[in-house]
């Protein structure tokens, strides 16, 4: 597998961090790659800048800054706003649809996925379209193993919402899966 290089951006409270936490945790420990992770954001503890930065490879990362991501999971659309710019061409975006009113254009893949709606109809919670987020990841790149990811999230969450997590992973893989041209 080449070097692969990711930013997850949102906005506070959307998890972005968390699911770059998870990206990473799944490529190290549970599928033996190499990942760097790192993260920024604003002061306020919700509504403001959240990004995540991820490199995930089968070598050693030498260099652990993405500057030009290979793919942009976007949350919202301030996420398009600082990031889009910067995606390499021909790069994968995967946008949260409900939360992203001005897709850009020239993207190479461009998926679209109703993570805000499917976690709030279908889930009972607006806090779960990050792992719905993941799991279209997953199903669109296979960046990480369906195991190692489904490891990693319940690793990472607290035990009475592991099922809740795990459920909106997997709605997250069909929802994009259902997605044509991919």
């Amino acid at each position: 597998m080449p070097r692969y290089e990711l930013t997850i951006a949102g906005v506070g409270g959307q998890g972005s961090i968390l699911a770059g936490v998870i990206l990473g945790t799944a490529a190290v420990i549970h599928d033996h790659k190499y990942a760097v992770q790192t993260q920024a954001y604003s002061s306020e503890l919700r509504g403001g800048f959240a990004c995540a930065w991820v490199i995930v490879s089968d070598e050693p990362v030498d260099f652990p800054r993405v500057t030009a991501p290979d793919i942009l999971l976007a949350q919202a659309q301030d996420s398009i706003d600082r990031f889009a710019g910067v995606l390499k061409p021909g790069g994968l975006l995967i946008m949260d649809s409900d939360m992203v009113q001005k897709p850009p254009q020239g993207v190479g893949r461009l998926v679209e996925v109703p993570a805000t709606s499917i976690s709030r109809r279908e889930l009972g919670t607006p806090v779960a379209a990050n792992m719905v987020m993941l799991g279209a990841l997953y199903q669109t790149t296979g960046l990480v193993s369906r195991g190692a990811l489904e490891k990693a999230v319940a690793e990472a969450v607290p035990e009475a919402k592991k099922d809740l997590n795990l459920a909106a992973l997997a709605r997250g893989m069909e929802a994009a899966s259902t997605i044509k041209g991919i």
